[in-house]
């Protein structure tokens, strides 16, 4: 219970796997599928607190459709809404290696969540720093539905709270991996990826400067060893 709301629950520390937190998803192998934001939550096994804050809300969102929704009628419930990481899903096949160690629930809404970071509860977060991967604390609203004598409890997603970042799940790097060095202060003689070489204490070329030909400079006279260009002061005639 969160709020003295029974079916409302706020997560202890997650981390986001599939977020569709910035634009609206629509499932290809589903027909029909309506497009909602989502993501599933990935929650540490040694968090018994929010684990059985879920199980309280699933209850109770089950036990007040009993009473005002199903006229008395208790249907078994066809799918879990919270799974075992360490188990199988629905289709028989294991869950991805960071569900480890974790149970997992997906939420969805078809309104869009405020996702806001830990350090500034007031102001939404621009979409590039919302990721699979990233730690976050979630609210989220359980409640039953009876949809074509279809009868459950659905996981329905609040608002997300980022509180650190994480490796992401999405399988791209990092531009802080791709671009490591570049931009940066280099010792001299280093060098950077892809075997450049940069100038170094004895007068190699610098980066830029093609190999093995010196730098511009002033054009010398080849007979007397003086700079071209000017007016020699004994013959008046240009140098």
């Amino acid at each position: 219970m969160y709020q003295n709301i029974p079916t409302k629950v706020l997560t202890g520390e997650v981390r986001l796997s599939y977020a569709h937190l910035s634009e609206p998803y629509a499932n290809p192998n589903q027909a029909n599928s309506e497009p909602k934001y989502s993501v599933t939550l990935l929650i540490p096994k040694t968090d018994a607190a929010t684990k059985a804050d879920i199980d309280s809300a699933i209850r109770a969102a089950y036990e007040a459709a009993v009473v005002n929704d199903w006229k008395g009628a208790r249907p078994q419930l066809r799918s879990a809404l919270i799974y075992d990481g360490d188990g199988l899903r629905n289709d028989g096949g294991k869950f991805g290696p960071e569900c480890a160690g974790h149970w997992v629930i997906t939420a969805s809404t078809k309104r869009k969540p405020q996702v806001v970071d830990i350090s500034n509860i007031n102001c939404d977060l621009a979409p590039q720093d919302i990721y699979s991967g990233m730690y976050a604390r979630v609210t989220l609203n359980f409640f039953a539905f009876n949809s074509n004598g279809n009868k459950g409890v659905g996981c329905g997603l609040g608002n997300v709270m980022k509180t650190r970042d994480g490796e992401p799940l999405a399988g791209g790097a990092s531009a802080a991996s791709d671009f490591a060095g570049i931009g940066q202060a280099v010792a001299p003689g280093a060098t950077l990826p892809g075997g450049v070489a940069t100038q170094s204490q004895y007068g190699a070329p610098a980066v830029g400067q093609p190999m093995g030909y010196p730098a511009a400079g002033p054009a010398v006279n080849p007979i007397t060893g003086q700079p071209m260009g000017g007016i020699n002061p004994i013959t008046g005639q240009p140098m």
